[in-house]
């Protein structure tokens, strides 16, 4: 399936997981965990983000936080390749860590925020790092043990979670930790991982059903929520999204990449997949839609690939670091 591009804003909850590449081990001890647990801190005490609920697992980590003075995009970005390479540093390993791209989800805060909450922080009770409601109290690496007062996490906003269970700070503790234990028979929660309408309508059959122009995408797997507050929140995004016209056109562009690479625009767009093609390609992503902003659907047609392999080929170029900057000026002049 294609990928699409994040929704965005601030003020927007989101749940975010990100795992290890082919399903490896991202945080191998306490000195890994506190690195990241610092990150995340810093994050939220910039602004950035506000942090409602986390956990760490070896191979992965989920969080429920809110977008602030930032693009999320750009806070998950920072978070991981700060992590990412002093783990490698650590380790002294190479390559990537995590897998190609995080998942988030927006979500709507009633009724999601509280079961969300809840969710992340059993993760590690459903995982069998902890055996039991007990020890999930003074785990370390999720944000539960801050909220039941074990442990002091000053940029974990505890204020707004137990401001839900009274006004009285110990009572509202004890009213959240049975809230969670409560939790516990519910297993693993698939309902809660997005696709709002899917939910609110009855599941994928029912959706088909009404799957006509825009209601084909109120099924969007970026979205927990109901049908309205999905079809709400793609308005806004499609409304707010900025269009940016290019400098230059996309059948100009081509040209100028493939001749630098000894090829025409022909070779470029057709079936081919040599080396040079497939490197040429790359640049011509990275140029078209990270540079000049261009339509990753456009492009894609013009080449006959899917808007995920021109994503793929955009991060490709930009991971090589080509092409250099006089190259991009002068293929970019109108």
């Amino acid at each position: 399936m294609p990928r699409q591009a994040r929704l965005d804003a601030p003020g927007v909850l989101h749940h975010v997981i990100a795992r290890g590449i082919e399903r490896g081990v991202v945080f191998r001890d306490d000195a890994d965990r506190e690195d990241f647990v610092r990150r995340l801190a810093q994050a939220a005490g910039s602004g950035a983000i506000v942090v409602y609920a986390w956990a760490l697992l070896p191979n992965h980590f989920h969080l429920l936080v809110r977008s602030g003075k930032a693009p999320l995009s750009r806070v998950m970005r920072s978070l991981l390749t700060g992590y990412a390479g002093r783990f490698n540093r650590r380790h002294r390993r190479v390559g990537h860590l995590f897998q190609n791209r995080y998942k988030s989800v927006v979500c709507e805060d009633e009724p999601y925020f509280m079961e969300l909450v809840r969710y992340l922080h059993l993760n590690p009770l459903r995982a069998g790092i902890v055996k039991d409601l007990g020890q999930l109290d003074r785990y370390a690496y999720a944000g539960h043990s801050a909220l039941v007062g074990r442990l002091v996490r000053p940029r974990q906003d505890t204020a707004e979670v137990l401001g839900r269970f009274g006004g009285r700070m110990g009572r509202a503790r004890e009213r959240y930790r049975m809230f969670v234990q409560e939790g516990i028979r519910q297993g693993r929660r698939p309902d809660l991982m997005g696709g709002g309408l899917v939910r609110s309508m009855g599941g994928w059959k029912a959706v088909s059903e009404i799957r006509r122009g825009r209601e084909a995408y109120s099924a969007d797997e970026r979205v927990l929520g109901s049908s309205r507050f999905v079809e709400r929140l793609l308005k806004e995004a499609e409304e707010t999204e900025p269009r940016v016209r290019p400098t230059v056109g996309l059948a100009t562009l081509g040209r100028r990449i493939a001749r630098k690479m000894g090829l025409t625009w022909e070779a470029l767009s057709g079936r081919g997949r040599s080396r040079e093609q497939s490197r040429a390609r790359s640049v011509l992503a990275y140029v078209w839609v990270r540079h000049l902003g261009g339509s990753g659907r456009e492009l894609s047609r013009a080449l006959g690939v899917s808007p995920q392999a021109v994503s793929l080929a955009a991060r490709r170029a930009e991971e090589e670091g080509i092409p250099d900057r006089g190259d991009l000026e002068r293929w970019c002049r109108a």
